[in-house]
């Protein structure tokens, strides 16, 4: 068996001495994993980063088994989101959450969408916002998404302010102004309205990880990841 397609590294663990088995997310393939022979060498460690894209070759006897890759650098953007905290954090986040998608299985809309948030990342007023797309994405794959099109209470398009943590569907300002404690706050730039603020960022990341915790983190028994609320934290210190 083998196959090549492009994808950025998602994780690298140590296999022995020198190697190391590298996980990728590919548009083709999903999220797959092998063994880079001499992947702890010094020609190889700066290319087996996090976040940087490759292209790769897999070959393995059958289909099932973990396989070989051999892999080719085409853009190395780790190297500059480590000197940033807040970016590395969010590369962090992104990576470990592309994690949750089911192994060779593919998803083309999620990996391009990283891929968009990781070509953005140079611009620190565009990047936040674009994550949150990427996790509605992500719940959406999943099976989880969110129906922010319309209000849940009396199906109107219009003047939605909300979203219920009941249904994961929208609530207009006056059918939820009643409840609006219990809702979350749903960001104009969601909506197509409105500059994403720190403020709407923030909010979106506290929708995106409440659906996310409760449909695909805690049924699984895992945590949502620390470099997530790393970065949620830095982004707030950073505009206050």
């Amino acid at each position: 068996m083998e196959w090549r397609d492009q994808g950025f590294v998602l994780s690298v663990r140590r296999h022995g001495e020198s190697n190391a088995i590298v996980e990728l997310l590919t548009p083709a393939h999903g999220r797959a994993m092998g063994l880079v022979r001499g992947g702890r060498s010094r020609v190889q460690r700066p290319v087996l980063q996090p976040g940087n894209l490759v292209q790769a070759s897999w070959r393995a006897r059958l289909e099932d088994h973990l396989g070989t890759f051999t892999l080719e650098p085409l853009a190395l953007k780790a190297g500059f989101l480590m000197d940033d905290a807040t970016r590395l954090a969010a590369l962090s986040t992104l990576t470990a959450l592309a994690q949750l998608l089911p192994e060779r299985e593919p998803h083309p809309r999620v990996y391009e969408a990283a891929r968009v948030v990781l070509d953005a990342m140079e611009d620190d007023a565009l990047w936040p916002a674009l994550l949150v797309r990427w996790e509605l994405g992500l719940l959406d794959e999943l099976g989880f998404g969110l129906d922010l099109t319309r209000c849940a209470a009396t199906g109107s398009t219009l003047d939605l302010a909300y979203v219920s943590p009941k249904s994961g569907r929208a609530v207009s300002q006056a059918a939820g102004a009643e409840w609006h404690d219990r809702l979350f706050d749903l960001p104009g730039f969601l909506k197509g309205e409105g500059g994403a603020t720190s403020a709407a960022v923030l909010a979106g990341f506290r929708l995106t990880g409440y659906f996310l915790a409760r449909h695909v983190l805690e049924p699984r028994g895992i945590n949502m990841p620390p470099a997530r609320e790393r970065m949620l934290a830095l982004i707030s210190q950073k505009n206050r």
